[in-house]
């Protein structure tokens, strides 16, 4: 399976792209980097260089015949969709493509500890990466932000890494030590083609002939609960106290079971992560830690000095009995809805809006009935948002016109807590989810 020798295509500059021909290059290929978009930055035209210098063929603003033809393999970035032309294109000259993950698994023999669902994953795989590496030596990658080709050569016991569904489609043979499904709601069906698509993408490493050792699956997704039944791997569940294999919360502590027999892990008062969602997130670290051998010592340390990554139900500051959390990573409801009812008995006024998605409000509107005081909603879906919520008997409702005025007027009602949880795309308002949570994050801190 090596790509020594072989003409490897990569296609896109992306980071994961630079990655996957640097490795291919690194490990005897003949690269070749095609690149659609004219290099229009100077950062694109130094990877450019950068790359030609170390020996890769690289083109832009088109893909010629002459990068793609008699290639032994080709390497896709996540942003190129299956259906995509130049994927065509590249299947009709019976070219096998993968993705960089993939390029990674096959290149080296360091185990993978995969973890995959809608929502979860980077609170899931930054916690199971931060418990492993007080023992082992491990790198969080994939869809986090480190391509797994830029690790893959290091000395490592363990890639802990996430991927989405993207990569999981174009990752052919992958066969992970562990692999983890945190769970599954509607999300790039227009990327898959199709809602069972997006599925079977994500169900790959569950599936022979690629099924992981151990497989863990959350039994409070009803679909995951019933696919459960199909995985040939060692079955571990979390979410509820089921089967010999499972992870659980009961009273406010972590309980791992093992062929049947249980062990207090953690006491969830310890812990800076707070909500359900969060909980489900510790069980998953805790199986993966157990099955990679960490004593559960070691497991509750790091568990409780644990704090959830950037724009992730993030507790930003205390003042004045009001308490401000940056959940900016919710860019549909379903993960609005995680959050909102992490909240119970409080007055939470929640900041809501966006660019629309323009998916079903239903649940989120029962969501905020039974957990939210005040709604004050901004941006491009705020009409929608407003609409739906009177409709489902919610009337509590401010609109502002700028995140800064949202936060203080949130303040000035004097409420437990003012939770940033949008419910939808950033693009309206911000670059990216990331820069309207370092927006909500800077001005909270500007008034204390």
């Amino acid at each position: 399976m090596s790509v020594r020798g072989k003409k490897v295509l990569v296609l896109g500059l992306s980071k994961s792209g630079i990655a996957a021909a640097k490795f291919a290059k690194k490990h005897g290929a003949d690269v070749y980097l095609t690149e659609y978009n004219d290099i229009t930055t100077k950062e694109q035209s130094d990877n450019a260089k950068m790359l030609e210098d170390i020996g890769v063929h690289v083109e832009y603003g088109g893909h010629s015949d002459e990068f793609i033809k008699k290639s032994d393999i080709a390497v896709t970035s996540p942003g190129i969709s299956p259906y995509s032309q130049i994927i065509k294109r590249v299947r009709a000259e019976q070219i096998p493509v993968i993705s960089e993950l993939e390029l990674a698994y096959r290149e080296c023999d360091i185990p993978f500890i995969i973890i995959t669902g809608t929502n979860g994953k980077t609170t899931t795989t930054s916690l199971t990466q931060h418990i492993l590496s007080k023992k082992l030596k491990t790198e969080a990658c994939g869809n986090i932000g480190t391509p797994p080709c830029l690790v893959a050569d290091e000395n490592l016991d363990y890639f802990v890494c996430e991927a989405s569904s993207f990569q999981l489609d174009m990752s052919t043979s992958l066969k992970p030590y562990i692999a983890v499904w945190t769970n599954f709601t509607p999300d790039h069906i227009d990327w898959h083609n199709g809602l069972e698509n997006y599925f079977n993408a994500k169900a790959r490493v569950f599936r022979e002939p690629q099924t992981a050792k151990y497989c863990v699956l959350n039994v409070r997704d009803e679909k995951l609960l019933e696919f459960s039944k199909e995985v040939k791997g060692k079955l571990f569940l979390f979410g509820g106290s089921i089967g010999d294999n499972c992870c659980y919360e009961s009273c406010g502590r972590i309980i791992f079971r093992q062929d049947g027999k249980e062990e207090e892990i953690v006491n969830l008062s310890d812990c800076h992560l707070i909500g359900e969602h969060n909980y489900q997130n510790i069980e998953c670290a805790v199986i993966c830690a157990k099955l990679t051998g960490i004593d559960n010592e070691t497991i509750r340390n790091a568990v409780a000095e644990f704090k959830a990554p950037a724009h992730r139900l993030e507790k930003i500051a205390t003042k004045d009995g009001t308490t401000y959390y940056n959940d900016s990573k919710a860019t549909n409801p379903e993960a609005s809805i995680v959050a909102i009812n992490s909240f119970n008995n409080q007055n939470v006024v929640l900041i809501a809006g966006g660019r629309d998605k323009n998916t079903d409000l239903t649940e989120f509107c029962q969501s905020v009935n039974k957990h939210i005081k005040t709604v004050i909603l901004i941006g491009e879906a705020a009409d929608r948002f407003e609409q739906n919520l009177i409709k489902n008997g919610f009337n509590n409702i401010i609109k502002e016109k700028t995140l800064e005025s949202a936060i203080d007027k949130g303040t000035s009602l004097n409420p437990n807590v003012v939770l940033l949880s949008p419910a939808c795309a950033s693009f309206d308002m911000f670059n990216s989810y990331e820069h309207r949570g370092e927006v909500f994050r800077a001005h909270v801190l500007s008034r204390i």
